[in-house]
């Protein structure tokens, strides 16, 4: 399960939304991650792990290869809580429209 916490923390880092973004579009090994960056497969691997660790990228082995994989349900789950933010607050602004528009 996804800790929110961690996962809107890890995607506060650019190089981790990136990461994200390019998983979105299939598995891929660290190394074809780091491809379109200036930093090191350790610096990635790193970020990987991070992503992994609140739950957002799961890594298996394939005989020498280690694909990562979006864990696209553990995404759902923060666009699941930001919608319901979005559906109270928009709410409170309904509410506060209505309340200005009786005043007038």
């Amino acid at each position: 399960m996804t800790d929110l916490d961690s996962a809107f923390a890890a995607l506060g880092d650019p190089v981790r939304r990136a990461l994200v973004s390019r998983l979105a579009h299939g598995d891929a090994t660290v190394s074809e991650l780091a491809a379109p960056f200036d930093l090191t497969q350790q610096a990635i691997s790193h970020h990987v792990g991070v992503l992994r660790r609140c739950g957002l990228v799961e890594q298996r082995r394939e005989g020498t290869r280690r694909p990562c994989r979006l864990r696209v349900d553990q995404l759902a789950l923060l666009g699941g809580w930001v919608d319901e933010q979005r559906r109270v607050w928009d709410d409170r602004l309904d509410t506060l429209a209505r309340a200005l528009d009786e005043e007038s």
